[in-house]
């Protein structure tokens, strides 16, 4: 059987990337996506760079501000 792993900071790019793509499509700035979800800019920043691993409370602000389902930011196309 053929497991698939990533590593986490992977991962944390992978969502990150997601999240602007997503943010990109509504015409949205970081600081624009920052006040809906609730989150600073700098945050927004970090999250979207990958440069941290999001909380789950996080992740659920800015999916609910974007109004996608959370798991569509952890699908990778690659």
């Amino acid at each position: 059987m053929y497991k698939m792993t990533m590593k986490v900071d992977e991962i944390d790019k992978k969502v990150g990337m997601n999240i602007r793509l997503e943010r990109v499509k509504r015409s949205l700035s970081q600081e624009g996506l920052a006040d809906l979800a609730g989150l600073a800019r700098s945050t927004m920043g970090i999250v979207e760079r990958g440069e941290q691993s999001p909380s789950l409370q996080t992740i659920t602000k800015i999916a609910n501000a974007l109004h996608i389902e959370i798991y569509k930011l952890f699908i990778f196309n690659d």
